[in-house]
């Protein structure tokens, strides 16, 4: 047994009897993109890694799939409407299909549980009795999230979300943060060990952002191309960054642009609104959801790239998926000044004052001017996505947690039956668009 072995005799891949579930309620997968990549690094180490969440709407629709050696066990979500009673629909829903499914897995060694919601503890609080060990992943800072996109303040409800992020701390073995604010959280408000944290920050896939020759086509015959890439919800700033290029154009004189919006999500009809109301829909392009080379294109393209989430309780202390996302591809990026911004792109943005809409804009033409400025900004986002901010660091980080998670813990039986159905669908894993809308900070 592997009770009494290091881990890294089980992180060969030639042992492969320790077994994870994992249980994302807001994203399908492999279409979180987080969740896939720490699917894979546990699959090379040894690991037999099953996930249970939602069937997506146009991909990831299979019940049950066997990808690159993931198991996959999806079930029907309706999204939530309506205010907090859509939610309960919804959430109850997601428990009663992740315990069916939990059961359908059979024994595990580790529930890998990823929020939001702050619910997943009762199924992981479930399987621990039944000998597995519970990790963490808190992707979003629940109490955070609720002041930011429901401007309620501190009532009852928030109260409750309160309630359930300490009662997941306190079941929880390990705890997964997405930055060292997260880690900051676990340790005051969650009242955990610095031992039982451990950073796992996202990174982008680096071979599915690798840039190609740009396209002056996508500019529609202007000099410069503006970009934004991401969830469109109602504390994303989309609405920020309309404003601020209605003052680019009206304060500032420039009319030398044009601007593409890539992704979707609650607050996207809304978005395309408001660029009408402002006289902005000859020159600000709403793509929706793209597929991966368009995506590709239209960063590789762009000359700015945006990132105008305003400061609120959850931007400030949130690492931005679009800013690591640009990074990558050598974009200079243009973002209010939080705190998390400036940790993931340092030297590779340039930074309004919080929420300013009037110096965001002027920053935009600042780099429109200088070419130079634009390509050293580049070359240091892409210095960082391929050293301090790399995915190799966040795999060492995640393999330590799941060692101390299962530091003295007897793995559950290779032999042992494994009540996973038969798979219907195969898939390489690869993304076809953006956001869904739901909340995927990291």
């Amino acid at each position: 047994m592997l009770g009494d072995t290091s881990f890294e005799d089980t992180a060969g891949g030639d042992r492969p009897d320790r077994r994870a579930l994992i249980l994302v309620e807001n994203l399908s997968v492999p279409f979180d993109r987080r969740v896939w990549q720490e699917c894979t690094t546990l699959r090379d180490a040894g690991w037999e890694v099953h996930v249970i969440c939602p069937q997506g709407e146009k991909r990831d629709t299979e019940p049950e799939a066997e990808i690159d050696g993931v198991r996959i066990h999806r079930y029907p979500l309706r999204a939530a409407t309506g205010g907090p009673a859509g939610y309960l629909r919804e959430y109850g829903s997601a428990l009663w299909h992740t315990v069916r499914l939990a059961r359908k897995v059979g024994p595990v060694d580790v529930v890998h549980a990823c929020n939001p919601p702050d619910l997943l503890f009762l199924p992981a609080r479930w399987l621990k009795r039944r000998g597995a060990r519970f990790v963490f992943d808190q992707h979003d800072l629940v109490p955070e999230l609720y002041l930011s996109r429901f401007d309620r303040g501190e009532d009852l409800l928030y109260r409750a979300v309160c309630a359930l992020e300490r009662l997941t701390y306190r079941a929880a073995d390990v705890v997964l943060a997405t930055n060292e604010s997260y880690r900051d959280v676990a340790l005051s408000r969650g009242g955990r060990r610095p031992s039982d944290v451990f950073v796992v920050r996202s990174a982008p896939q680096t071979d599915r952002f690798q840039p190609v020759p740009p396209e002056p086509e996508l500019k529609r015959g202007k000099p410069h191309l503006l970009c934004y890439l991401g969830v469109m919800g109602p504390q994303d700033g989309v609405d920020y960054a309309l404003r601020a290029l209605a003052k680019l154009r009206d304060e500032f004189g420039r009319t030398d642009w044009h601007a593409v919006f890539v992704g979707s999500g609650d607050a996207f009809d809304a978005m395309v609104e408001l660029s009408r109301r402002l006289g902005l829909s000859e020159q600000v392009q709403f793509t929706g959801r793209v597929p991966d080379a368009d995506l590709v294109r239209y960063l590789s393209t762009a000359d700015v790239c945006l990132s105008p989430d305003p400061r609120n309780p959850l931007n400030d202390v949130s690492t931005m998926n679009k800013v690591l996302e640009y990074m990558a591809m050598g974009r200079p990026i243009v973002s209010f000044d939080l705190r998390e911004a400036r940790v993931s792109a340092g030297d590779a943005a340039l930074y309004a004052p919080a929420n300013d809409e009037a110096e965001f804009a002027k920053l935009i033409a600042l780099l429109l001017d200088d070419p130079e400025k634009r390509a050293r900004m580049g070359e240091i986002g892409q210095e960082r996505i391929g050293g301090e901010l790399s995915w190799r660091n966040s795999q060492a980080s995640l393999l330590a947690a799941y060692a101390a998670a299962c530091r003295d813990h007897t793995p559950v039986s290779a032999g042992d039956p494994v009540r996973t159905g038969k798979s219907t669908g195969k898939s390489t894993g690869k993304s076809t668009g953006k956001s869904t809308g739901k909340r995927q900070r990291r």
